[in-house]
């Protein structure tokens, strides 16, 4: 265990950002403008560490624009369908190119990131409809749904989760796997993590969560389902789950609450919670041996559930 490693990533998380906020952390007293939060996110991912041995191109999944990441050599069947991180707010397929490259290159499947919509400009359910809408897409392909898995990070991985909600409701079979990392999982915030680790997370303020959830939420009754599943959500017939979380991040109990639910309902679920690591610490691959480590064993997870003969052609891009 690299003590130091996490250390050393702590103080530099907490130390000044010459990129800029992050959209989690602005001040309730100075709420930073959108556009000034995207393109400080922008900036902080820009500095992730993108593994080699992938190819990318941009294309289209159902409504929505998409990046088709592949490794570079001949893919093994199986597709990852993406969503990124970033509150619902921020983000897109390129800022998590580190998280969607590292699970190519160690699972050797193709990924589709897709660039769904983002509030407040689109708040609360258009990313789900998107998300479901390229799921479509992809069976409407002749793609199989035991050749799919849901993967996502953050704001990601609650659309990973609620648009699984969302196709079941709706009569479409279930993808083979979600994968989450650090998944918002509850807008209700009632989670003891938000408080009880409030002083250890070096990027998560109750403010900041408040200012973009609400952007999201447009008003919207966050004591449903498809907004707080931790809380809410019945899983029944949902895929096996790994859901991946640090202990030194707010949001904690979102993952440690679906777990339990999953539980209940007779869902296979592991939970992954490594020791005093930042949230969505997958992405400092190649910096912090956790994070690789974390890494591994999403792709195994993936690897044994993700099973076919074969996968249809990638659409055309756009």
């Amino acid at each position: 265990m690299s003590r130091q490693q996490r250390a050393e990533l702590d103080a530099m998380i907490r130390g000044p950002r010459p990129e800029g906020p992050l959209p989690e952390d602005p001040r309730p007293e100075d709420p930073r403008p959108v556009e000034e939060l995207r393109a400080g996110f922008r900036a902080l991912m820009a500095g992730m560490i993108v593994p080699a041995g992938i190819r990318t191109r941009s294309t289209a999944l159902g409504d929505r624009p998409a990046v088709l990441v592949e490794p570079a050599g001949t893919p093994r069947p199986g597709t990852i369908l993406y969503f990124h991180g970033g509150s619902y707010v921020v983000g897109s397929p390129r800022t998590a190119m580190a998280l969607t490259g590292n699970l190519v290159t160690r699972t050797g499947f193709r990924a589709y990131s897709l660039d769904y919509r983002l509030a407040p400009e689109h708040p609360f359910p258009a990313a789900i409809e998107d998300g479901l809408s390229a799921y479509r897409a992809l069976l409407d392909s002749g793609e199989d749904p035991a050749a799919i898995a849901f993967a996502g990070d953050s704001a990601g991985g609650g659309l990973a989760v609620t648009i699984c909600l969302a196709l079941r409701d709706a009569g479409l079979p279930v993808p083979a796997a979600i994968l989450t990392f650090s998944a918002g999982l509850d807008m209700t915030r009632t989670g003891e993590s938000m408080a009880s680790k409030a002083d250890l997370d070096p990027l998560l303020t109750r403010a900041g969560m408040e200012h973009t959830g609400a952007m999201y939420l447009a008003g919207q009754d966050p004591y449903q389902p498809l907004l707080s599943p931790a809380v809410l959500a019945d899983l029944t017939g949902f895929p096996p789950m790994l859901l991946q979380a640090g202990t030194n991040e707010m949001v904690l109990d979102d993952s440690t609450r679906l777990a339990a639910r999953a539980r209940d309902a007779a869902v296979d679920v592991v939970l992954d919670v490594t020791a005093d690591v930042p949230h969505v610490f997958q992405a400092y691959a190649g910096v912090l041996d956790e994070a690789d480590e974390a890494l591994e064993r999403a792709a195994l997870f993936l690897r044994q559930r993700v099973r076919a003969d074969r996968t249809a052609p990638a659409p055309t891009a756009a």
